[in-house]
């Protein structure tokens, strides 16, 4: 409320914006005081009173909530952007919390201008305290609304707030924001050194290991992308990067991707989908579009060929399963080996296609070559592995 009627006291053009969530006993009221404010004042009001309920993290989800309404609303009336009332005390308890949880953001604190789902973004307040802003509202007769959670200490934040930072004097505020600075500065130092190893494909092996580490850790979080990248641990990115240096083989789970090694490439790549296919004939086969990890192609000889019989039939073209091998003219080989003698990676290893029979033998390893069985100088087909 503070800064809707400080956007008026500067004779801006502006609109609000109000989200009801149901979860407070003072939430309809403050709705009605929201709406008589603005109609009192020729305002036009956006509200989503529609029951939100989350599963997990509720403030987060509640956030997501809240933005993706105030950019859907931008976007559906042609606003310039999305004012948020954040102020010095937001500013300094996400430092506080960031520093104790070890996080490495996107930016420390909170920033005065960004975009959320390309909207602008801008908090004019964080020059404020908490205190000024409840002090102008008395003085301007403004009801506000506090949220009683605020005062249960079973949340990290509010331990921040009632424990530091609401006992913080002005000198103390200014050299906290000067140490927010002085950290932003530094991040945005290691953003633009990193920026020079990172391609649209990922960053260079060699390149990330003959950086010092705190570039590599820099770099690692950019390569992460935004989304994925920002909050991570700091000890998660220290693991990470050890991991990286001291080994050519490795699969680095990154919320819902996979961080590998790829050729001479550092890339994310999304987490590779099991897949089966089971085909009835050859025509069926033979008809099979391209998959994202192997195609069909004719039939010319190689270790990517096989002739069948109508006993093999239904075939099933799978990922490779634990345990899998198949007969070779000199004995059997085990897919485990093949794949480690071939030097190939192990992310590629849970896609690399293979053909069963029927009767669940493995007759075709592309690459490898088919079982003894099902060779011949003219094959039904070939199956090649590719996006690897």
């Amino acid at each position: 409320m503070a800064l809707l009627s400080l956007c008026l006291q500067e004779g801006w053009s502006v609109a609000a914006a109000h989200v009801n969530y149901h979860h407070r006993p003072q939430a309809e009221e403050e709705e009605a005081y929201v709406r008589s404010f603005c109609r009192q004042r020729g305002i036009a009001l956006h509200v989503l009173n529609a029951p939100f309920s989350c599963k997990g993290n509720f403030e987060a989800a509640a956030r997501a909530w809240r933005y993706s309404f105030f950019a859907d609303t931008v976007r559906k009336n042609g606003y310039a952007g999305i004012l948020i009332g954040h102020q010095e005390d937001d500013l300094l308890e996400t430092w506080l919390m960031q520093r104790e949880r070890s996080l490495v953001p996107e930016w420390y604190g909170l920033r005065e201008r960004m975009e959320y789902q390309g909207v602008p973004v801008v908090r004019p307040l964080l020059d404020r305290t908490k205190q000024e802003l409840l002090d102008y509202c008395r003085q301007n007769g403004i009801r506000y609304y506090l949220d009683e959670t605020n005062d249960s200490l079973a949340y990290a934040r509010n331990r921040m707030r009632h424990g530091i930072v609401s006992s913080l004097n002005a000198e103390e505020r200014r050299q906290m924001r000067a140490e927010i600075d002085a950290a932003n500065a530094g991040l945005s130092a290691l953003r633009h050194q990193a920026d020079a190893y990172l391609t649209p494909q990922g960053a260079g092996l060699d390149a990330y290991r003959s950086l010092p580490q705190p570039e590599r850790l820099t770099l690692l979080r950019k390569l992460c992308g935004p989304q994925r990248g920002s909050g991570l641990r700091l000890a998660f990115l220290e693991e990470a990067d050890a991991v990286i240096q001291s080994h050519d083989d490795f699969i680095l789970p990154v919320r819902d991707r996979i961080l590998v090694p790829d050729g001479e490439m550092l890339r994310l790549r999304e987490k590779p989908i099991p897949y089966a296919y089971a085909l009835a004939d050859l025509e069926a086969v033979r008809s099979l579009p391209d998959q994202e990890w192997f195609s069909i192609r004719p039939g010319s000889p190689g270790v990517h060929a096989v002739s069948v019989s109508p006993e093999d039939f239904p075939l099933t073209i799978r990922c490779p399963q634990e345990g899998d091998w198949i007969a070779m003219r000199f004995g059997r080989k085990k897919l485990n080996r093949f794949f480690i003698d071939r030097h190939i990676p192990r992310w590629q290893r849970a896609v690399w296609p293979v053909v069963v029979s029927r009767s669940g033998m493995v007759i075709l390893v592309p690459g490898l070559g088919c079982d003894c069985q099902h060779f011949s100088m003219t094959p039904d087909f070939n199956v090649l592995q590719y996006g690897v």
